[in-house]
């Protein structure tokens, strides 16, 4: 018996062997961009990954050492990294004649997202040129994330965002006690979220078990996880992640799930319709059914719940980047603050109308999404083979865009690491929306972040808020040792240790 397990052990190594050396010969034909050669057996280079949580800046070092257009095995899966303006530039023209064909508006799959099917719904997952995916992604733009949305929903931003934070930030200096940044920028962001899709808002304590419910699905949305590196394993769900994200989109499906039924009774009782993205659902569902379309409620209820995730988190983490560059250069936040009391005056909350007469607050909130960009690795699939600078990138590769780098480019912006928002106010007109191959903070292409309008909305009036009526002032014990800048690289770019701050109103 002894002997025929060594025998059988003996073939099994016989046989890794050689698909290890089958791979080997495979890779050097496939032309793939240089990287770490040759590649480990089984584990491929993750070991030269480095630290957890900064594969960021470990990208952008192996960058230099084998070109910004990198190829990186993570267990059997190979991954191409793009890691500078012209090589994304290169890659993005990669068609006939340099034409745009964006080649890249893949995505890659991952295992947790097979949960509930979330995959087959979720624009996060589908293929770009997959028909649902433009029905989901149309659907969004027109419904959803459209101007004339966005502009009605100016009274609920103000009572929701502005007056809602400066109301727990004024609390919170009464009594002289600290505030969590992150969670502070992220509830009134659920709370206007929920009320434009629903018209419903969710008490504190709810709301709080509602946005770490969020915030563990990017968590573990940004963890590596074998399932993915092991595609031949991943039915096992050896790390149980796909077993977690099921109970946890379990509790963020549950809105849509709870609103449907009771906004059904209201119109069957005749009640007055409340014309939220709800309402729209409803009255398409019949049209949907008719016409066999792509689209129904439980897609639709994917894509809800897909904008909390993007929209709070990622919003909610730039907004404690930007106060952490804020709070280290003193003399940019005093600017910042005296511009506010210039055109605001008396009044006690920033509107919307007020933004435009505020240069130097979009000065800094374009340095924020620079520096600070929330996706720091966007990950992209080939949806065509790829010839670039002698080398070739099928069709299906994974391909991660390292934006960190891209928008701390040397060649393309001075002092990259530094934050000076005085660079945009010079006659610089590089800007967020995708066409800048140096400055991408919401992505390019056909995977443009489709929230990035309601982003832009948001943001100068939280930041405004934040600044307008409030000095900032750290604990004692930061204050002594200095904020731990220490960041943690998953689907968003976060600090490991919050930021907390003392608001003290002026």
């Amino acid at each position: 018996m002894a002997s025929f397990i060594l025998e059988g052990l003996g073939w099994l190594v016989v046989g890794l062997f050689s698909l290890y050396i089958f791979q080997l010969i495979r890779d050097s034909r496939r032309r793939l961009p240089p990287g770490p050669w040759p590649s480990k057996p089984i584990i491929g280079d993750l070991l030269d990954l480095g630290e957890p949580g900064q594969q960021h800046r470990t990208f952008q070092k192996l960058s230099e050492r084998y070109g910004d257009l990198m190829c990186l095995r993570f267990g059997s899966v190979p991954h191409v990294i793009v890691s500078s303006p012209e090589a994304l530039r290169e890659v993005f023209h990669a068609g006939e004649n340099g034409k745009k064909v964006d080649n890249i508006a893949g995505i890659p799959s991952l295992d947790v997202l097979t949960a509930w099917g979330h995959d087959s719904h979720t624009i996060f997952a589908l293929p770009s040129l997959d028909d649902k995916w433009r029905a989901v992604r149309k659907f969004a733009a027109a419904e959803m994330l459209a101007p004339r949305r966005i502009a009605g929903a100016g009274a609920m931003m103000q009572a929701r965002i502005v007056e809602s934070l400066y109301r727990y930030l004024s609390d919170h200096a009464a009594r002289g006690t600290t505030v969590a940044i992150r969670n502070a920028v992220m509830d009134p962001i659920l709370s206007l979220l929920l009320g434009l899709l629903y018209s419903i808002d969710l008490e504190p304590k709810e709301r709080a078990m509602f946005r770490d419910t969020i915030e563990e699905i990017v968590e573990i949305l940004g963890t590596g996880n074998v399932s993915d590196m092991f595609p031949a394993i991943a039915p096992l769900d050896l790390e149980g992640l796909r077993r977690r994200t099921k109970t946890l989109l379990g509790i963020v499906y549950h809105p849509f799930d709870e609103q449907v039924v009771l906004r059904r009774r209201s119109r069957e009782a005749g009640e007055p319709r409340k014309n939220d993205v709800l309402d729209t659902v409803l009255d398409k569902e019949s049209e949907w059914e008719k016409e066999g379309s792509l689209l129904s409620p439980e897609v639709i209820r994917v894509l809800l719940s897909d904008i909390y995730g993007a929209g709070g988190s990622s919003t909610a983490a730039l907004m404690e980047w930007g106060m952490v560059d804020l709070i280290q250069n003193p003399e940019t936040m005093h600017k910042a603050k005296e511009e506010l009391k210039r055109v605001l005056g008396d009044k006690p909350f920033i509107e919307e109308s007020d933004v435009a007469k505020l240069p130097y607050l979009q000065a800094v909130i374009k340095e924020m999404l620079r520096l600070r960009v929330a996706l720091p690795l966007m990950p992209r699939k080939t949806e065509a083979d790829i010839e670039v600078n002698g080398y070739r990138i099928p069709k299906n590769t994974n391909v991660l865009v390292n934006a960190w780098a891209i928008n701390r480019n040397a060649q393309a912006w001075p002092d990259p690491h530094k934050f000076i928002p005085e660079r945009f106010l010079d006659g610089e007109t590089r800007s967020h929306v995708g066409q800048d191959f140096d400055m991408i903070p919401f992505g390019l292409g056909r995977r443009i972040c489709p929230g990035m309008p309601l982003a832009m909305k948001m943001i100068p009036l939280i930041l405004g808020t934040l600044l307008h009526r409030f000095d900032w002032e750290l604990p004692a014990e930061v204050k002594e040792s200095g904020i731990d800048m220490k960041e943690k690289c998953g689907v968003v770019l976060t600090l490991v240790t919050p930021l907390k701050a003392i608001p003290r109103e002026i």
